[in-house]
């Protein structure tokens, strides 16, 4: 069983993981720190998650939820900045920790959404019951049924 688990920053391999996202060309962890650091989002709000998975007190996979700031609904969330280490990557991480989000979601959202970053992410996320939306500020959206209890 691959163990997600509610995180604070910094943790232990933070900075790995920083330096591989940004290797990549992803600068959306970049933000998470920065925001994290300043308290833009510390991913405290009603419903809202950060989760990690850590393996050898190593911070190998990271992924958040918030309200979606872009919606302008309190009942649509945002599954964000999730990434997985590459040396990590098809194991089942990435799946365990968007589910674990999505359940988180289950209990104060009526629907989350995200953007997928790269083709890999969409068909992760499609596979998950995601579909794909044109809207500026999303790629994909899954719904629920509504909200089974407010946090």
């Amino acid at each position: 069983m691959i163990e997600i688990r509610s995180i604070k920053l910094p943790a232990h391999g933070l900075e790995l993981l920083q330096a591989e996202a940004n290797a990549e060309g992803y600068g959306f962890i970049e933000r998470l720190v920065s925001e994290w650091q300043s308290g833009a989002n510390r991913f405290e709000g009603p419903g809202e998650v950060l989760s990690g998975h850590m393996e050898d007190d190593q911070l190998v996979a990271v992924g958040g939820l918030n309200c979606d700031p872009f919606a302008g609904s309190p009942e649509i969330g945002r599954i964000r900045r999730i990434y997985v280490r590459p040396a990590w990557r098809k194991k089942g991480i990435g799946r365990a920790l968007v589910m674990s989000l999505i359940e988180e979601a289950r209990k104060s959202f009526h629907c989350v959404r995200l953007r997928a970053e790269n083709s890999d992410a969409a068909r992760l996320y499609e596979s998950m019951g995601f579909l794909p939306i044109a809207d500026p500020d999303a790629t994909h959206t899954l719904y629920f049924s509504p909200p089974t209890q407010k946090k």
